[in-house]
């Protein structure tokens, strides 16, 4: 075979390499769940992402991160989701793993399923490295590429692509809870609103709503409330 076809060979196989994107959204709230995406184009279509708009969730709109999910979902390859609700990440100190490592092992189980040859990763780990070997370890197959950083869904679209369908997902979640359960703010432990919620919910019921993190302080804190009735703005200090 001449080198030229060698090389045209070589690049056809390059463009089509399948490339995924993993990201989470929701791992610090102390209500609703926390939802994980990977979504995969071939890499000769990744252009597309920009061309759409696709940047990190964070500074979409809800209504156009909506628009652009869809868009995302109904053009790409393959992706999967996957829902980690409260009382399996509560559940993780039963099984005396961290919040990482469960991250880890649902994003392997993502790749695993989806398979692709190059990976970009958002490194929940301060050691972006490391999240990313340890990812590699729990993997079934080798993939050509694994890229883990800090921010990835700043740096890679194909990384925002996969933030966008996750926070999406979630948010469709927390209006679904919202609608059953009532307003509780944005779910996260430095929103008054989400505080007095579960303040109130505790007071009344002696319990907290089946969607809360109890393993967060923000939880065992406002539980033991009842005890020493500790004012709202304790939280805030």
């Amino acid at each position: 075979m001449k080198k030229n076809s060698l090389n045209l060979s070589k690049n056809l196989k390059n463009s089509l390499a399948l490339t995924c994107g993993i990201d989470e959204a929701g791992r610090g709230p102390v209500l609703g769940p926390m939802v994980l995406c990977g979504v995969c184009y071939f890499k000769d279509n990744l252009n597309f992402l920009s061309e759409i708009g696709v940047k990190d969730s964070k500074k979409l709109s809800p209504k156009k991160r909506k628009e652009i999910a869809e868009i995302l979902k109904n053009n790409c390859h393959s992706h999967k989701i996957i829902i980690v609700d409260a009382e399996e990440i509560d559940n993780r100190e039963e099984r005396k793993i961290s919040l990482n490592k469960l991250e880890e092992l649902k994003m392997a189980e993502i790749i695993n399923l989806l398979r692709p040859d190059e990976i970009y990763i958002d490194a929940a780990d301060v050691n972006e490295e490391r999240f990313g070997v340890a990812i590699k370890n729990l993997l079934n197959y080798k993939p050509k590429k694994i890229i883990s950083r800090h921010k990835g869904d700043e740096l890679y679209p194909i990384v925002s692509a996969a933030s966008i369908i996750a926070k999406e997902k979630r948010d469709a979640i927390i209006e679904e809870l919202k609608f059953e359960f009532g307003d509780f703010g944005s779910g996260y432990p430095s929103d008054r609103k989400t505080v007095e919620y579960l303040q109130n919910w505790a007071k009344k019921k002696k319990k907290f709503p089946p969607f809360t993190r109890k393993t967060w302080d923000t939880a065992k804190k406002i539980f033991n409330d009842e005890v020493s009735n500790k004012k709202i703005t304790e939280y805030f200090k």
